[in-house]
């Protein structure tokens, strides 16, 4: 009788194993994504990389069988908190991360010590960059406020982003070529720093037309140039461009943004695949093209070997602009990064 029961009980292990086996050569076998993805955003919330990661995201989930949630790991150097977050989780697809060009400055910031071909990145869109001051600052024109620079070096503080973000690197570009200088005030991403603005904190902030949009719109931010040849109209307003104003600026400017997310350059093709499917639907549709249009976004569209070269492009050009102004503490070329 006890050795029917043991018996009996060696089959119920035996079954039992048997079934675990099946279950787990069947989620082995099951097709990327089976379960929910996870994407880290390497800026704050409410920023330009976190909108447009939650708004992309949103629409990727309609072409996949499972979530997408949107996270927030902000810090370091250029976002290094985020990237070596999601550089230490599995390259199986499952979490991605958010981010844009700046990210392209940490390797010479110290931040980590690889060059941004780690990643296999998909870039959504992105924003001109501009110069504005709170709606009561007693600077009305960009020449205003420069002609206090210069007077003060070092006195009026400027938020423009992290260290190494494309705002500070405008803000960086607009010293060189106007020769002034600014008490530069770094913040966790463009929207702490507009609060800050907004706040009195700072006499003037360096983010994208998108990012201040709103604020202009609701006359609480006054816009002073764009930093770019052209210039843009917004809120019955037209923004003159920087360009124009100050000579020599086409040394360092334009400086394009390209916001999107990546994944580990070494996740499989089929996770590279499906990802892709998605995001090239989601970039077809009518919701992006709105969503871009009503928020003052130029859409891309671009991934994969497209989107490295363009990555590369602006890692060499960030990094050497970051050496030339004094600002790199990492030479370019020990990471292997050629010059543009």
């Amino acid at each position: 009788m006890t050795f029917g029961l043991r018996k009996l009980g060696v089959g119920r292990v035996a079954v039992a194993a048997a079934v675990a086996l099946g279950l787990g050569t069947v989620a082995q076998a099951q097709e990327y994504p089976y379960r929910d993805i996870t994407t880290a955003v390497v800026w704050g919330a409410g920023g330009g990389t976190d909108t447009i990661n939650r708004m992309i995201m949103a629409e990727m989930e309609k072409h996949l069988p499972v979530s997408i949630n949107v996270i927030n790991q902000t810090g370091g150097v250029a976002g290094s908190n985020g990237m070596v977050y999601v550089k230490n989780q599995p390259d199986d697809g499952y979490t991605l991360v958010g981010l844009s060009e700046s990210n392209v400055t940490a390797a010479v910031q110290g931040g980590w010590d690889k060059k941004f071909d780690y990643w296999y990145p998909f870039i959504v869109g992105g924003s001109p960059d501009l110069i504005s001051v709170p709606a009561n600052s007693p600077y009305d024109t960009l020449e205003q406020l420069v002609d206090a620079a210069q007077a003060a070096p070092g006195s009026i503080p400027a938020a423009a982003s992290g260290a190494g973000s494309i705002h500070h690197l405008n803000l960086l570009a607009i010293e060189q070529g106007a020769d002034a200088s600014f008490k530069f005030v770094p913040y966790k991403g463009s929207a702490p720093g507009q609060e800050a603005a907004l706040a009195g904190e700072v006499a003037l902030v360096v983010t994208s037309l998108a990012e201040q949009a709103a604020l202009i719109e609701g006359g609480k931010l006054k816009p002073l140039a764009m930093l770019t040849p052209e210039s843009a109209e917004i809120a019955g307003l037209t923004v003159p461009s920087a360009f124009d104003i100050y000579d020599g600026l086409d040394k360092y400017l334009p400086l394009k943004q390209a916001i999107g997310f990546a994944v580990h350059n070494s996740a499989s093709e089929d996770v590279k695949a499906a990802l892709g499917s998605a995001f090239e639907r989601a970039i077809a549709s009518s919701t992006v093209a709105d969503w871009a249009s009503a928020n003052k976004y130029d859409v891309g569209g671009q991934y994969g070997a497209d989107a490295q070269k363009l990555f590369s492009t602006l890692e060499s050009t960030f990094a050497y602009t970051l050496k030339d102004l004094g600002a790199a503490t990492v030479d370019p070329e020990s990471l292997g990064i050629r010059k543009p």
